[in-house]
């Protein structure tokens, strides 16, 4: 749901976002991206995953989303959900991020 049709704008600055472990994929890349929700009014809402639970760098990840995403024109609040369900896998790489990181 895009209702502000800013999803693609969206998306280059989430793919400009990296898991310091996993460069130089970016978490759209590494597949951690499950959802970009635009709503009348302004929010934006990424609904992403982490590579591992216990990710040692997750603060971090996810301030750097809210804080790219909320200076888009258009954005007046932008919310980051982590879920787990489903949890992440190689699978959900893109061929590009598992040929970069060596998975392919």
């Amino acid at each position: 749901m895009d209702a502000l049709n800013l999803a693609d704008k969206i998306q280059e600055q989430l793919e400009t976002v990296y898991d310091p472990e996993l460069r130089p994929a970016n978490i759209v890349d590494l597949g951690l991206v499950y959802e970009i929700i635009t709503k009348q009014g302004g929010t934006a809402k990424i609904v992403m995953t982490l590579t591992a639970p216990g990710c040692p760098v997750a603060g971090e990840i996810m301030n750097e989303v809210q804080e790219k995403v909320a200076a888009i024109d258009g954005v007046s609040e932008a919310l980051v959900e982590l879920t787990f369900d489903p949890p992440w896998t190689k699978d959900m790489m893109t061929e590009e991020a598992k040929l970069e990181l060596g998975f392919l």
